[in-house]
């Protein structure tokens, strides 16, 4: 069983049950599962593998509960910047329609490099669109290529504007094969045990692009099956609320009771109008929540009632969200958001560095069930990453290093290690060669909005 010895950094922040952070510290690993944290004089001083992490911070890999690996394609288009949910959608449906599985297995293996390089080592995407014979395993082929856990939700949408929904017809799925399909990526890929690489997740996209007979057999679906957890959008902006009310008379939280979306086998993305009735339901239940602040303020959703969920109870982690309404797939840098945004409404500590730095790890692990990442301690997957402090961003931080990771502008990570293999090494990717990906990816991009 090949060892890994990752010694000499500045300070592991183990994020333990007493929260140590270890100066000098040092982390011994044993076939991707963590024997020894502690000082570097104390721990062995040879393995298989070996980093020399002298002037870097160590932290549990980053993880992330909410994307659309898909939109990657379609940054910064020229019409959808500065409209809100509903318009966005609009605007881009037409766009997605036209995506391919190349382009799936190419935007997924982007955006799983991104979030490697930003300190990301479990990801959960939500994919809920399929033209074209596109198939969730093509997203899950190319993110393995990268080395990623990866949380592979199987959405779906099969309400289309004819009938009341927000996406076209062109776009929607029935129901009867999309419930087909999600038995079949469960039953080929999903692996309920200790130290998973990759599971499956049922997600029916949104009130608002599905029925509520559909939320009701998915959620009957994944409970047939050990572990398989559920994942939709919930109460993201007012119009979305409206909707609910309008066509079901009922807010989003009573919406997701109703049809047995509450639990602590279920998250919602987003959650930025949840009433408080709602909250503190969640609360109860351990029903999770995506926070996703960067596409909440790039979209005006608004600014999600974070610190009084936590206080409620709820389970929350980050995530990132669709890379065409971030527009980027910096998990970091989402920490960075979560922690300013809270503060906005006019309490400097209402959500501090640490708290920022566990929503993005032991936060994201606990909304995605699991207890096997998200801290550095015995027993748990070798799931961490090392960012180096001696360059410009960090200069006159290292009064507070770990703090400096939020308050300081957002880099990449130098070295991401899952499941104790390095698939970033000194700043560049070990699994696959970045450039040639993005000439591919932007190639795709270009053919994709011109039509061609």
């Amino acid at each position: 069983m090949p060892t890994l010895l990752a010694k000499n950094a500045l300070v592991v922040a183990t994020l333990d049950d007493e929260r140590r952070e270890i100066p000098d510290g040092a982390i011994f690993a044993r076939d991707g599962v963590i024997e020894q944290v502690g000082p570097s004089v104390s721990l062995p001083q040879t393995a298989d593998e070996v980093l020399d992490l002298t002037g870097h911070v160590v932290i549990p890999g980053l993880v992330n509960t909410h994307h659309h690996f898909y939109q990657t394609l379609t940054r910064a288009v020229p019409d959808a910047q500065n409209k809100e949910l509903f318009d966005w959608l609009v605007t881009l449906y037409p766009i997605w329609a036209r995506i391919t599985p190349e382009g799936i297995r190419v935007s997924a293996k982007l955006a799983a490099a991104e979030l490697a390089l930003s300190g990301c080592t479990t990801a959960s995407d939500h994919l809920y669109l399929f033209p074209n014979g596109s198939r969730l395993d093509d997203e899950i082929e190319a993110v393995q290529e990268v080395g990623l856990r990866f949380h592979a939700s199987r959405g779906s949408m099969s309400l289309g504007a004819s009938h009341g929904g927000l996406p076209p017809d062109s776009l929607v799925e029935d129901e009867d094969a999309i419930l087909a399909d999600c038995q079949r990526v469960i039953e080929t890929y999903h692996d309920n045990a200790r130290y998973a690489m990759l599971r499956i997740t049922v997600a029916p996209c949104s009130p608002f692009s599905v029925t509520q007979d559909l939320m009701r057999e998915a959620a009957a679906l994944a409970r047939a099956y050990p572990g398989v957890r559920l994942h939709t959008h919930l109460a993201e902006t007012r119009p979305d609320v409206q909707y609910s009310l309008d066509q079901f008379g009922l807010l989003p939280g009573e919406y997701a009771e109703d049809v047995g979306w509450i639990g602590d086998d279920c998250w919602h993305a987003h959650c930025v109008h949840l009433s408080p009735d709602a909250i503190a339901l969640f609360g109860r239940t351990g029903t999770g929540v995506a926070h996703c602040p960067g596409s909440n303020a790039r979209l005006a959703s608004g600014i999600s009632p974070v610190v009084e969920m936590l206080r409620a109870g709820v389970p929350v982690g980050l995530g990132v969200d669709g890379s065409a309404s971030n527009d980027s797939s910096h998990l970091l840098n989402e920490a960075r958001l979560a922690m300013l945004f809270q503060r906005v409404k006019g309490d400097p500590a209402a959500l501090t560095a640490r708290q920022a730095l566990e929503l993005a790890t032991l936060g994201g692990a606990r909304v995605l069930g699991r207890d096997d990442i998200g801290a550095l301690k015995p027993g748990m997957a070798a799931d961490f990453v090392a960012f180096d402090v001696r360059g410009i961003d960090y200069a006159g931080a290292l009064h507070d290093p770990v703090a400096a990771l939020l308050f300081c502008a957002s880099t990449n990570a130098a070295f991401n290690v899952t499941h104790g293999r390095v698939i970033v090494r000194e700043g560049r990717l070990a699994s696959l060669e970045i450039e040639p990906l993005i000439e591919r990816h932007n190639a795709l991009a270009r053919a994709l909005l011109s039509g061609d």
